[in-house]
Order: structure tokens, then C-alpha cells, then sequence
């Protein structure tokens, strides 16, 4: 997020941006009447105010998995209440002021201490949810606002939401740097340019996963869509499985490298991609007893690719 300096600098330099508002922000622009509440939707609405404008949209689906985190914070809590008032129950020598601090650190902890009331009557834990602070916890559930000084006349608001949503992609790519496949922390080196050479090699490498992805997706759709489709951890797993083979040929030790033939989930990723494997032909020995076989040959063209 873009803060008050940042956009400050940002004007100096002749600069615009895009940027969100935090969830106080979007309450005081409630509270001030800029905004309102019936415009957050699925579909995307603007409002402009002094020259700044603002996006407003509602995740249905965000929505819905607050409210059910919520639900089952509230049922886990419910347990926990059950559970030690029994224990209060049978063992006469229970403290129903210690269980109570439990339950209370336990709601601090999960952040729901505006949400309900606890309180003891005859030595057992009661809690009572407050329905005004829990209406006013999700009213902005799955609510965004998203706000820009550009010109409506350089960018729409749809060009705006979208802009905006390319950070999830960014974010996404950090996370496949730093951990998966490719991590590139941590790193073992003294020079700065092999340490730049490092990183490079790892965005080259990131390169090469969006591009499988995004084969694999137009190949086998999306796990959204299909329950079977094909990540690139699924292809990758799958791939590993396809090695060379070493396999002795005589007596005398000399030893034939084969490539199996891929299965057939193999054949469909390998179709997928666009890759073509490489031939793999083992002639037959020789006079001296030397194995002849064009692997490297055939191998000269990916090499050159890489």
C-alpha cells in the first residue's frame, strides 16, 4: 500500500499510482458519506471525489470463507466453554476464575474480544455474542476499495481493478522464488556478480514455470474447473518418473544407456508442454564392442535452446 509520503513523492517525481484503502480508511469514507455501502458488489463500481478515485468491489466468495472463519471460531469456542464448565462440574475443587482467564486469552488470541461477552453465573463460563459488533465485523467482508489519482480518461475502472490485481501475480511469483522448486535462498557464494548471476538464473527459471503453466492449463484446464487437471507439481512428479536406463550388453561390462518409453499420463504432459523427447536408439555393438548410439546427437538441439 501507498502511504501519505509515498504519494507525496510520487507527485513530485510527476508519478501516479494505484494503491488500496485499510479497513479504518474505507469506515471513515462511510462515515463521511463518500461511500456507501450498497454500492460494494461483485460488479465493479467508482466513485470520484477531489480528484481522487475510488474502486469498490465485493468478493462473494471472500465473503463467505470470513463468515465461516468466523463460525468456527465461534464453535470452537463453544467446545472449549463446554468442556471446562464440565470439568467445574466434576471436580469440586475447580477454580471457575482460572478457566475463565483460559477462555479469555484464548479469544484475545483469535481476535474476538469485541465480538462476544464472557461472564460467570454460578461458577460456570456463559458467553453471550454481541449481534451489533459481529454485524459491523462482516458488513465489509470481502469488501475492497481500490483508488488511483489517473485520469479516467487514461485508465478505466476496469483497467484500474485489474492493474491492481497483477500484485497477486507478483507476490505469487516472490513465494515461488523463495520456496518450492526454485528457492533461491539461500545462497552459498562471496562474489556480488555470482550472486546476481544466481538470481538470474533463478527468474530465468521462474520464466520457464509460468510458461508450463500456462500450457498446462490450456492442456488439462484448472483445478477449479476440473478436479483432475494437471498442476506442474502433478507434471513434474510424473516427469521424475521418466529416467534413463543403464543396461549391461555383453560380457565384457560395456553398459547401453536406454530412454524408456513414457506411459501414458507421461505422453499427454510431455503433449501438453510441446516437447518432444529426444531419440534414444541403442545401435548394435560394434566390432571393437563399443555401444554406438546417437543420444548427444539428438540432444544438440535442446542444448542450444537451454
Amino acid at each position: 500500500m501507498v502511504k501519505s509520503k509515498g504519494k507525496q513523492a510520487l507527485h513530485q517525481a510527476q508519478l501516479h499510482y494505484i494503491t488500496t484503502l485499510t479497513d479504518p480508511q474505507i469506515r471513515r469514507l462511510l462515515g463521511e458519506g463518500i461511500l456507501q455501502l450498497p454500492l460494494f458488489s461483485e460488479t465493479i463500481c467508482e466513485v470520484e471525489h477531489e480528484h481522487l478515485r475510488y474502486v469498490l468491489r465485493k468478493n462473494e466468495s471472500e465473503s463467505t470463507r470470513i463468515q465461516g472463519r468466523l463460525d468456527d471460531k465461534f464453535g470452537k469456542l463453544e467446545d472449549k466453554i463446554r468442556a471446562r464448565n464440565r470439568k467445574v462440574q466434576q471436580q469440586p475443587l475447580c477454580k471457575p476464575g482460572a478457566g475463565l482467564h483460559q477462555i479469555q486469552l484464548w479469544v484475545q488470541r483469535h481476535k474476538v474480544e469485541e465480538l462476544i461477552q464472557l461472564r460467570l453465573e454460578g461458577g460456570l463460563i456463559v458467553m453471550e455474542p454481541q449481534q451489533q459488533a459481529i454485524a459491523r465485523h462482516l458488513e465489509l467482508a470481502g469488501c475492497y476499495v481500490i483508488t488511483t489519482d489517473v485520469a479516467g480518461t487514461e485508465l478505466d475502472a476496469r483497467h484500474v481493478h485489474d492493474s491492481y490485481m497483477v500484485l497477486q501475480r507478483v507476490e505469487r511469483d516472490f513465494r515461488a522464488m523463495k520456496t518450492g522448486a526454485l528457492e533461491v535462498r539461500p545462497i552459498f557464494v562471496q562474489k556480488a556478480s555470482r550472486t546476481k548471476g544466481h538470481v538470474f538464473c533463478c527468474m530465468l527459471a521462474l520464466k520457464l514455470v509460468r510458461e508450463m503453466e500456462q500450457r498446462l492449463r490450456k492442456g488439462f484446464g484448472t483445478t477449479g474447473d476440473n478436479p483432475r487437471a494437471v498442476t506442474l507439481p502433478d507434471a513434474m512428479a510424473a516427469l521424475s518418473r521418466l529416467c534413463l536406463l543403464n543396461c549391461p550388453a555383453s560380457k565384457s561390462g560395456e553398459v547401453v544407456t536406454k530412454l524408456p518409453h513414457p506411459n501414458d499420463a507421461q505422453r499427454k504432459i510431455l503433449r501438453a508442454l510441446n516437447f518432444i523427447l529426444p531419440k534414444m536408439q541403442a545401435d548394435a555393438l560394434g566390432p571393437a564392442g563399443r555401444s554406438n548410439y546417437s543420444f548427444i546427437n539428438d540432444l544438440q538441439p535442446y542444448l542450444r535452446l537451454i
